[in-house]
This record gives structure tokens, sequence and C-alpha cells, in this order.
């Protein structure tokens, strides 16, 4: 590594441990040990009798170190743990399992979805009425804090968190004022919802009675999405 223009001694210790070289001379190669320590592994595995080959693969071995003797002014005792934890699993890849994630192939905008659609999402931002979920149609949807579960939840923390992959159920789309509503419960309640959508899809430029959302219920009673944003306009 150190043959490499331009890569020098900074570069190469903050480097070299994360390097795996398979079936390389040493077989510490192959770990996230740091070169800087190989003496130092070989030294544990001479006090207790063995090669280093042995500490991969012994944990018997491996239990005899103590660490305490090789605490020093350059290696702490928290290290010298690291090293040892390493040594137990060489060349495991320290990133998690990546996981692929796609939306629903041809839903790209809100005029594509229907009411009891189900989708995958993404959590985007969380507050206390509700979680934003991002269904690949570049307008995310509100999941109200009384939809997230179907149990009572007092804040959306409780169960989700920015970043967490979700399964939601579209319940409203209202194209004209950019809102989408959707769902997290494992039943939920559309009938009456698409009997007011009818054949014409989602919900765009339909009159209401004043004062009434789907339903005929009274507003402030039912239409929980309106009531959600202006909680968050308020904040």
């Amino acid at each position: 590594m150190k043959k490499v223009p331009r890569l020098g001694e900074k570069a190469f210790e903050q480097a070299a441990g994360f390097l795996r070289v398979r079936g390389g001379e040493n077989p510490l190669d192959s770990s996230a040990v740091h070169p800087e320590r190989y003496q130092l592994v070989e030294k544990m595995a001479t006090d207790v009798g063995c090669k280093v080959e042995e500490l991969l693969n012994n944990e018997t071995a491996r239990k005899k170190i103590d660490l305490q003797r090789y605490v020093n002014d350059q290696v702490g005792l928290p290290t010298l743990k690291d090293i040892v934890a390493e040594l137990a699993k060489p060349g495991r890849d320290p990133r998690k399992k990546f996981e692929l994630f796609s939306f629903v192939e041809g839903v790209d905008k809100p005029a594509d979805l229907q009411i009891g659609m189900k989708l995958p999402g993404i959590v985007t931002n969380v507050t206390a009425f509700g979680a934003f979920v991002d269904v690949g149609v570049h307008q995310d949807g509100l999941v109200h804090v009384s939809q997230l579960a179907d149990h009572f939840i007092r804040d959306a923390s409780e169960v989700v968190k920015v970043g967490q992959k979700v399964q939601v159920t579209v319940v409203e789309v209202d194209l004209k004022r950019n809102r989408i509503a959707l769902s997290m419960k494992s039943k939920v309640d559309l009938d009456h919802r698409r009997s007011e959508a009818g054949d014409r899809g989602p919900q765009q430029n339909r009159p209401r009675p004043q004062g009434q959302n789907i339903g005929s219920k009274p507003a402030q009673n039912n239409d929980w999405f309106s009531h959600a944003l202006q909680n968050a306009k308020k904040k």
C-alpha cells in the first residue's frame, strides 16, 4: 500500500485496517487488525504458547490472553478488546447486509395512486402526530398517528423512525391540495371512501358540503389529515 503514489503514512494508518487480504503471507492480513498491531498479536500468541493461526481458530487459546499485560501508553484496554474480538471473526465484513428496496413499478405520480393500494415506502419524517412516507410518487404521504398501528399510539416515534421501510395502504388522495393519506393498520375501512371516489379514481376537484368531509361527518371529527397539518403549521 505504501508503494501507491501519493499514499502517505497518515493515509496508510487510516486505511490499512479496512483492507482484507485473503491467503496473504500473514494470517492477520485477512482481519481488521492493523499492521501496526501485528507484533502485539504475535506476542500474545507466544505468551499463551501457540501460533497466530491458532488464536484465529481456537477460542480456548484466546481466553488465555491476559489483556491487562499489554496495556501501555499506546494501546488501551478498549483497543485490546477490539483486537481479540476481531481475532474471533477474521475476515468478517463489518458493513450491514444491504437490503434491496424498490417502489412499485408504474406508480410514479400521485395520479397513479388508487384508494386501497398497498405499497412499500420509506419513512422520511416523524412528528408527534404522524409519519410522512415516500411511496415513490414525488409527494410524501401522511400516516396519521391513529393509523400507525392496530393499537393505540400516543406518539409516532413509538413505532416508526426515519429511514424505516414500511408497508402502507392508500386511504385518500387529494390531487388539488397535494395530499396523500396513508395507513399502516392491518385492516383499513375503505368502503365509504371507495363509494365516494366511484369510478373516477383518486379524489380530485370533488365538491363537498361545506364543513363536511368524506362520509358526511363533521370535518373536525373525521378529517384527521387536515387536523394534523394544521397542528404542524402551529408548531
